[in-house]
């Protein structure tokens, strides 16, 4: 989704156009050739805003992290540089959400939701850290993207057992 916009960032709402004569075989289809995979997706104008969401920035390091396949940081290197182009607040310093990301330049919103900074950029840097950091066999991530660490239970139980 981010690769068919203008600014290279996703839209919060993406349709998928689809092939009513059963022709599209996406399986077949090469992730890197875009023209390929383009037009099966709609961006309705009024859900072409983007909010500064982490959920795709953290499907890429989780996937970086169990495969350790370099598209996954090229990727994220893309998104980050779309970010740093598109919603950076110059006379401010800060970054802010937009608009719409098919228009150049993409309009501006006045706000910055909390979890850009508390999650997208978290799971960027996370991204781009040492695989020895923060190991995903040691920690746990909540959905707000806060490090909990995985606890053997040991001698302990839950009390739980099952029933039959």
């Amino acid at each position: 989704m981010y690769k068919v916009t203008k600014t290279g960032l996703a839209p919060e709402i993406v349709w998928f156009n689809m092939d009513e004569q059963g022709s599209s075989t996406p399986n077949a289809r090469s992730r890197n050739n875009v023209d390929e995979w383009r037009d099966d997706f709609i961006v309705k104008p009024l859900d072409a805003h983007n909010l500064q969401r982490p959920e795709t920035v953290e499907s890429l390091f989780l996937l970086w992290r169990i495969t350790e396949d370099h598209i996954y940081r090229k990727w994220g290197v893309e998104i980050l540089d779309a970010f740093r182009k598109h919603s950076v607040v110059e006379l401010a310093g800060g970054h802010t959400s937009l608009d719409n990301v098919n228009a150049i330049p993409a309009p501006r919103r006045d706000n910055m939701e909390s979890f850009w900074l508390a999650e997208t950029l978290k799971y960027l840097y996370l991204l781009f850290s040492p695989v020895e950091y923060l190991p995903l066999d040691k920690v746990v991530f909540n959905t707000e993207a806060h490090v909990l660490p995985k606890i053997e239970l040991g001698k302990f139980s839950t009390g739980w057992k099952r029933s039959r």
